[in-house]
């Protein structure tokens, strides 16, 4: 069953997604089919795994939180990376890490919602 937090994070994402696209399609040529490529498998692996995490019984979710988790660190590096080189401005790096962070936030608090203690 969808919580309205699993449904908001969906919308966050889908939101991302749809920014990071208009990015990915002015990389130069070389890297729009190799890092551009690697972003865009991330943010749909991201969606994907959030939506079978709506579709599940609650204590199996924290697998597909922790994929979430490790394609939202995956994408900062790959766009800290762009950033680097120059393929996109210090603006469009701000907005789009403003935008996974918000998506971590989001993600923290289902991952506590399930209540689930970690092993120390």
């Amino acid at each position: 069953m969808e919580t309205n937090n699993q449904l908001v994070i969906i919308r966050k994402i889908e939101k991302y997604i749809e920014y990071m696209l208009t990015i990915l399609i002015k990389l130069p040529r070389t890297e729009k089919f190799s890092i551009g490529t690697e972003i865009k498998t991330s943010m749909y692996d991201m969606l994907k795994n959030i939506l079978f995490a709506t579709k599940i019984e609650k204590k199996k979710r924290l697998e597909y939180y922790n994929i979430v988790d490790s394609n939202i660190y995956y994408q900062r590096i790959c766009i800290r990376i762009m950033y680097n080189n120059k393929w996109i401005d210090m603006q469009k790096y701000k907005y789009s890490n403003e935008m996974l962070s918000e998506i971590g936030k989001m993600l923290g608090g289902l991952i506590k919602s399930l209540g689930i203690k970690e092993n120390a």
